[in-house]
């Protein structure tokens, strides 16, 4: 065990996720924590608090016995994005934080859509209701007293920090995601916090993701603790910040860095901050892996059964499509209002057919989102991908194929934590660079030309 070592945490829609790197960027410890998301409604997604921070806690203790005898340096945190969370003056939560997969905002876009031209231009981002400003728009319309009680609105993993060491804190890659930042100037939209009904008191200061917060008492000992970042930007850093990168998880992102901020009145791709001073453009979409756990309860299959079904079945399925969009899109791809399921069904149409174009129909997605970022063929560099979904070999082939292009998997447990751990090193004056991703001969090219399969999803 070395003698040094620097802690990430990912705290994901689903579980949190727990690594400890050495100064050399290898994973000495991890571990993982699961928890579910509160579905009070339809059209809703909670959680708790204290269940991200008991998260926190067995996966800490879970590492405990691994790093005896090491010195933890700092502890850096990682958090899905979006989302909203009341917190006092003390920074302990009001309620249970609002998630990015909730849509119970819908109609409060329309405040954001009344802005004036200029104003919705400098957000340059596509209006979705699980972003922070619609979500405090909605609870100071339907929860105003929880709101006046309220010292201060967090993102997820300020909520967690703020279990961990004092501060009302958020960064600038988190801040960039709220529908209440202006892009032309990098900082808080007076009309965005306006037309969430809120003073801007509420809002938290924006400090850099590497600043040291303050010291919390762990089961691992006194450790710093960096104010940290949102996930996505934190998986690019981890990456290396490829020419693109693709994580497949729930849902999916698409990232191409060194995006130049403008305002754009109507985009369909985001841009916001990442962790070095930068910022990047996303395409996402929210039906990723959720989309392919819904198909194996209907089919009664596991994970690899999934995979393993799609990979003995020829390209294009037998002629079915699946269109993944369970829960409608962000625009773009798709729009909020479209649903899923499977088209092009006969009687000869087999079990794996469907499993085959439910795996087809994620990729063809992704390579409709990709197409939205135009990236530059950058002399046949590879896309990264990352994410739990990527790990298959059928899925990195066909977005190979899909996307026509030279993709190189990742194989990180959590490319996010071990970003977050990255981002801590910094706060302590520790550059953990991480280990090149080298070309294997087993990196997936394109092979197999699925352009007439794809154009039959997108009729579907």
């Amino acid at each position: 065990m070395p003698d040094d070592v620097l802690l990430g945490a990912d705290l994901g829609t689903s579980g949190l996720k727990l690594v400890a790197l050495d100064p050399s960027g290898q994973v000495v410890a991890e571990a993982e924590r699961a928890y579910p998301i509160g579905r009070p409604a339809p059209d809703r997604a909670e959680t708790d608090v204290v269940t991200w921070r008991h998260a926190l806690d067995v996966a800490l203790s879970a590492v405990a016995p691994a790093l005896a005898g090491s010195r933890v340096l700092a502890l850096g945190l990682s958090g899905q994005m979006h989302g909203a969370v009341l917190v006092d003056a003390d920074g302990r939560a009001l309620r249970p934080a609002l998630l990015w997969p909730d849509r119970r905002a819908t109609a409060e876009l329309d405040l954001w859509r009344a802005l004036p031209t200029a104003e919705r231009a400098a957000l340059a981002n596509p209006l979705v209701p699980g972003m922070t400003g619609p979500m405090l728009a909605w609870l100071v319309r339907r929860e105003p007293k929880v709101v006046a009680r309220a010292a201060a609105v967090l993102l997820p993993k300020d909520a967690l920090r703020a279990t961990l060491v004092p501060g009302i804190v958020t960064d600038r890659s988190d801040a960039s995601a709220t529908l209440l930042w202006d892009v032309t100037t990098d900082d808080w939209s007076a009309a965005a916090v306006a037309a969430a009904g809120v003073e801007p008191g509420l809002l938290p200061a924006v400090r850099p993701g590497d600043e040291v917060a303050g010291t919390a008492a762990l089961p691992v000992g006194d450790v710093p603790v960096v104010v940290g970042g949102a996930d996505t930007p934190l998986a690019l850093l981890a990456a290396g910040t490829p020419v693109a990168q693709v994580n497949v998880g729930t849902g999916v992102q698409l990232l191409r860095p060194g995006w130049t901020p403008r305002a754009a009145a109507d985009p369909v791709v985001h841009g916001y901050a990442d962790v070095s001073g930068g910022w990047y453009a996303m395409a996402a979409l929210q039906n990723g892996g959720s989309a392919w756990e819904w198909v194996c309860g209907v089919l009664g299959m596991s994970w690899a059964e999934l995979f393993d079904a799609a990979a003995a079945t020829p390209a294009g399925a037998g002629g079915v499509a699946f269109r993944p969009f369970l829960t409608g899109e962000r625009g773009g791809v798709a729009r909020p209002s479209d649903r899923g399921g499977w088209s092009g069904l006969q009687p000869g149409t087999t079990r794996a057919d469907l499993a085959r174009a439910a795996v087809e129909g994620v990729a063809f997605a992704i390579a409709a989102a990709f197409d939205l970022l135009e990236t530059p063929d950058d002399g046949g560099e590879p896309v990264v991908l990352t994410g739990g979904g990527a790990r298959s070999p059928v899925v990195q082939q066909l977005l190979a194929d899909v996307l026509r292009r030279p993709v190189r998997h990742q194989p990180l447990r959590s490319a996010s934590a071990i970003g977050a751990a990255m981002l801590a090193g910094r706060g302590v004056g520790v550059d953990v660079v991480p280990e090149p991703v080298t070309a294997a001969r087993t990196d997936p090219r394109p092979d197999v030309d699925l352009r007439a399969a794809a154009a039959r999803w997108a009729r579907s």
